[in-house]
């Protein structure tokens, strides 16, 4: 039975179910990393994404937009984005503390919301697969790469775009001494207020376009904490990415494939238990933190409120 996992049907499958389940870690981790760069722990992103998984969903199911159900989540993520920025900016709140607070508001209020509005799990038709000419032909590699939808694309072409930004222009250069010298900053003249509000709500934005891929891209229906942990695995991704796009890029990947892999596994009936293949993207997310940590240097303000001397 296991040796059907190494036939060619099967391996195509598996990394083409890898390339598009790490959508979410991406949109969310890239928002993290943006939000971290600049000396912001949110580990509020998991109920950011749950709000934003809801909002797009609701939506898309009661209008039948799925572009109204996007816009929807990158409303409820700006929103929630904001609200963080609010307390750990102005209130100076503990990050750590109030990031678990946000994400405990998020899984509440997006069960309540379902159960008063929904009531039952439905299913939406969600964004469809977008065939690339000439690119989706090849064989393997099309079907791989060039077989999925918008939402999936947008991910990777994301990873570019916040590289340039963060790297080459005038506002990475303010985002990356806000994280790293908030002080020397501002005696430069940069805002840091304005820089922390602008990346935190970028990051709520992002890890609700995140939750969105999810339930009207991904898996196409919403149910009670269907993110089952996956916007803390976005944090994590960010520190095996050394908060470099491109090392998050290859952190979602790895878990993706395994998350593609452990799926597979039932589906072909492999005798391993269930309970144990699920685990398996936790148990690396473990793993990862373990080895990456304390080889990789973050940001020199991270998690530290900024005062600014009068």
């Amino acid at each position: 039975m296991i040796t059907e996992l190494f036939s060619t049907t099967v391996l195509i499958g598996i990394l083409a179910s890898g390339i598009r389940l790490a959508t979410p870690y991406l949109y969310a981790a890239i928002g993290e990393t943006f939000s971290q760069k600049s000396g912001v722990l949110n580990l509020g992103v998991e109920g950011q994404m749950l709000l934003g998984c809801f909002a797009a969903f609701y939506v898309t199911f009661t209008t039948g937009s799925l572009w109204l159900g996007l816009l929807a989540a990158i409303a409820v993520g700006a929103l929630m984005g904001l609200a963080m920025a609010f307390v750990t900016v102005n209130l100076r709140a503990q990050q750590g503390i109030s990031g678990i607070g946000f994400y405990l508001f998020g899984l509440g209020m997006s069960d309540l919301l379902f159960q008063r509005l929904m009531g039952t799990v439905e299913t939406v038709q969600g964004f469809p697969k977008i065939y690339i000419p000439g690119l989706s032909e090849i064989p393997g590699i099309g079907e791989i790469f060039f077989n999925q939808n918008i939402l999936v694309y947008g991910a990777y072409l994301l990873v570019p775009l916040a590289w340039f930004v963060l790297n080459k222009t005038t506002l990475g250069l303010k985002i990356r001494a806000v994280g790293e010298n908030p002080d020397a900053a501002d005696s430069l003249g940069v805002n840091v207020a304005r820089v922390r509000y602008f990346t935190i709500i970028l990051g709520g934005i992002l890890s609700g376009v995140a939750g969105a891929s999810l339930s009207i891209a991904l898996l196409n229906v919403f149910q009670q904490n269907m993110t089952s942990g996956l916007g803390f695995i976005a944090v994590a991704l960010v520190y095996f990415g050394a908060w470099h796009p491109v090392g998050v890029l290859g952190g979602a990947l790895l878990f993706s494939m395994v998350n593609s892999l452990q799926l597979w596994v039932q589906v072909l009936g492999i005798p391993i238990p269930s309970d144990i293949a699920v685990m398996m993207p936790y148990v690396l997310t473990i793993l990862v933190l373990v080895a990456t940590v304390s080889r990789v240097r973050a940001p020199s303000a991270l998690t530290k409120p900024f005062e600014r001397d009068e």
